[in-house]
This record gives C-alpha cells, sequence and structure tokens, in this order.
C-alpha cells in the first residue's frame, strides 16, 4: 500500500518507482528515436549514404535553405493554418454545444445520439470517400480550401465531443441552478459559466483537432489539385517522382513541418493533463 508522510504526498515503494521509470525512459526513447533520426538524416548530404544514427561527415543545410526558398513552404503553412483553424473553430464551437445539451439535458433518442456518435469512431476513412467525393463535386467546391474546411469540420466529431462531454459531466449543476435563479437562460449559462470553467477541456479537444489537421494528408491530397492550395503534408509527395526519391530535402521539410505541431503542445500541455485527467473544478 501507498505511504502517506506529514505532507501528504504519497511515497511509493522503491520497486514501483524503480519500475515507474523504466517504463517512462522506454517510452520516452521510443518517441525520440524518430525524430533524432529524422533531424539527424536532414543535415547529411546523401541519407543513404550513411544511413541510421550515422552523424554526417558536414552539416549540409542545403536541404532546409531549398525547403524556404524553393519550395517556399511559408506557403503552405499559409494554406495549412488557414485550413485547419477554420474548421476547428467551426467544429469545436458547433460539439461544445451540442455536448452540454446532451450533457445536461434530457430528451428523447439521448442514448441513440451517444451510440450513432461513438460509432463513427469505427468508420475507415476510406470508406467515405465515395460519398465525400460526390458531395464536394455537387457542391461545386472541389479543389478549393472550402472543401478541405468542410470535411476537417465534420472530421474527428465523436473524439471531441467525448472529450467535451466528459468535462462537462465534472461541472457541479449547482453552478447552472444558480444562474438559472438570476435568470440566465440555457445559452446565457453555457457561454457565461460552463464555457469558461471547461475551457481545459474544449481546448485540449481544439488542440487534437488542430493537430489531426494539419497532418492529414488523404483528403488534402484527393480533393486539392492546384499546387498553391496544397497544405504541409499533402506537399511533401513533391520530393518524390517516378525514378528518383530527393531524402535530404523531403527529411528537411519534415523536421520544418513537425515544429508547429511540437510547439503547440509545448505551450498547451497544461490543458491536456488537466483536461485528460478529468477536470476539476475550484471555486
Amino acid at each position: 500500500m501507498k505511504k502517506i508522510d506529514s505532507q501528504g504526498v504519497d511515497k511509493l515503494p522503491l520497486g514501483t518507482k524503480i519500475f515507474t521509470w523504466i517504463c517512462l525512459a522506454w517510452a520516452l526513447l521510443i518517441s525520440l528515436v524518430p525524430i533524432v533520426w529524422l533531424v539527424l538524416s536532414s543535415f547529411k548530404v546523401d541519407p543513404l549514404a550513411r544511413p541510421g544514427f550515422m552523424l554526417p561527415d558536414s552539416i549540409y543545410l542545403k536541404g532546409y535553405i531549398s525547403t524556404f526558398r524553393d519550395l517556399n513552404v511559408m506557403r503552405y503553412f499559409g494554406n495549412s493554418m488557414l485550413i485547419s483553424i477554420v474548421s476547428v473553430f467551426v467544429s469545436i464551437m458547433t460539439i461544445s454545444m451540442s455536448a452540454y445539451v446532451v450533457a445536461r439535458m434530457e430528451f428523447k433518442g439521448k442514448k441513440l445520439v451517444n451510440i450513432a456518435l461513438a460509432s463513427t469512431l469505427f468508420i475507415p476513412t476510406t470508406a467515405l470517400t465515395y460519398p465525400v467525393y460526390n458531395l464536394i463535386n455537387r457542391l461545386g467546391i472541389y479543389n478549393t480550401r472550402s472543401a478541405l474546411i468542410l470535411i476537417y469540420s465534420c472530421s474527428g466529431i465523436a473524439v471531441s465531443f467525448f472529450v467535451i462531454k466528459n468535462y462537462y459531466d465534472n461541472v457541479p449543476k449547482e453552478l447552472e441552478e444558480a444562474a438559472r435563479i438570476d435568470g440566465c437562460g440555457y445559452a446565457q449559462t453555457w457561454w457565461r459559466i460552463i464555457l469558461p470553467i471547461a475551457r481545459p477541456g474544449i481546448l485540449t479537444a481544439a488542440v487534437l483537432a488542430l493537430l489531426t489537421n494539419w497532418n492529414e494528408y488523404y483528403w488534402a491530397s484527393l480533393v486539392i489539385i492546384d499546387r498553391d492550395k496544397l497544405t504541409v503534408p499533402a506537399v511533401l509527395s513533391t520530393f518524390t517522382t517516378a525514378f528518383t526519391t530527393n531524402y535530404n530535402g523531403l527529411f528537411s521539410a519534415m523536421v520544418v513541418i513537425i515544429l508547429p505541431p511540437i510547439i503547440l503542445y509545448c505551450v498547451f500541455n497544461k490543458f491536456f493533463i488537466e483536461a485528460l485527467s478529468g477536470g476539476a473544478v475550484k471555486g
């Protein structure tokens, strides 16, 4: 059993601590090995000539220079940021309101709504290719950023819904009752009371959706043809032709592209921890 000292700090047995540190070290190793391998390869003239974790003979920066100068990667960064941010805003605002209705109100078909949303987790993206592609063409938005915004806004709804709904469930109902006594309706209660308290959960769902949209390749390569409208994952395919692959340029571009998600997580990591641990209400 855990022992608790006079300051209320958990004191785990030595064996448990050692096992915990081993598991954490192993998880850290698995997470960092691909990133270290990628960064080392991006500094090599020919990554295939010195593969793996072999240090480069000299620092080769031509891949990074061509990524910004020739590839003009900032244009594709702008496309990805615009599409991802707009789609996340639309989806999170819609989902946060619908999650509040399901979490706090009783109505017929409530269980059916939960089951229907959960079932979307088991539908593969490829199974939706024809209906989505047909819808995009019928709407006349094929080869436009609006097509990706529409697709991304409707993608990953179940994950965001359950993250936000679980956080709503931790908010005391007494706060809503007090707001009702003061004359607030459902919309005012959600906007003034629930939304500020559930901010960590909503931000977590937003960041998860943003990372998913940023890294998405399938739909971006399917509904966008013009090179100027491509997102950063889709533009990586330009490094590969039918006969050769520019590995140095490819690895350099990949390093540049993965930096924003890493920085984003470092900024919002406290919200991840608070929301995924169940949330808490201070009052």
